[in-house]
């Protein structure tokens, strides 16, 4: 029996807040197949390396991020037979999430809110498939890691930390309740003894993340929106 010939990429679902809006990194093709679609960036692994640092050379050489601070995951794998009409094609997906990510140095590559990308652009490949696999995992974390964190500066307010979570899971939160449970939580929060005036109105006090792995106890979803973020992938 022969051996089947099939190729291995990387492609990279990175997740950032701009403009108060969850935005994804995109590369808009200019090429058959899906000519004018978007696609996420990646590429091909190469012989000589593993996953992980073919996902980083990626995110330097296709998205255009060079040494830029960024949580990097591994996602998921795709593979059913048809997902590139060009050849047999298996995808292992990352997930990058940071703070205010630059703008790529790539001219191709632009930043969409992905609002929009779910809903009226066209997508290459099974690309928002993948991306809406990557909005869950980042939203199934905020409940239970302190991922949240990953979004904000090294030191940020609870407001700040607030519009994060309102942001990535589509629903606004009660400020008081919202302030007891980040600030109850097991290790989540160190404040830093100062404050700052940037959210306006009286000084708030800023914090850092804390050693917390995992949320003790979790912050979880409203149940209407945990509802809502299963039916967009369907």
């Amino acid at each position: 029996m022969s051996v089947p010939r099939l190729a291995v990429t990387v492609d990279l679902v990175v997740l950032t807040v701009r403009e108060q809006r969850l935005s994804a990194l995109v590369w808009r093709r200019d090429r058959p197949p899906y000519d004018g679609a978007w696609s996420l960036p990646g590429g091909f692994i190469q012989l000589d390396e593993d996953l992980p640092a073919a996902a980083s050379r990626l995110m330097a050489e296709r998205a255009g991020l060079a040494d830029v601070r960024i949580h990097l995951e591994q996602l998921a794998t795709y593979g059913y037979p048809d997902r590139d009409p060009r050849q047999r094609v298996v995808s292992v997906a990352y997930l990058g999430l940071a703070p205010d990510l630059p703008a790529s140095t790539r001219a191709q590559v632009i930043w969409r809110a992905v609002d929009d990308l779910k809903h009226r652009d066209r997508a290459a490949f099974d690309h928002r498939r993948i991306l809406g696999d990557g909005m869950e995992r980042a939203r199934a974390k905020l409940e239970y890691t302190p991922l949240a964190a990953a979004f904000c500066p090294p030191e940020f307010t609870v407001a700040e930390l607030r519009r994060v979570y309102e942001i990535v899971w589509g629903t606004a939160l009660d400020p008081r309740n919202f302030h007891r449970k980040v600030t109850g939580a097991d290790r989540f929060l160190i404040p830093t003894g100062r404050t700052t005036t940037r959210d306006g109105g009286r000084p708030a006090r800023l914090y850092t993340r804390g050693d917390a792995e995992q949320l003790r106890p979790p912050m979880l979803r409203p149940p209407g929106r945990m509802a809502g973020a299963r039916a967009e992938r369907c």
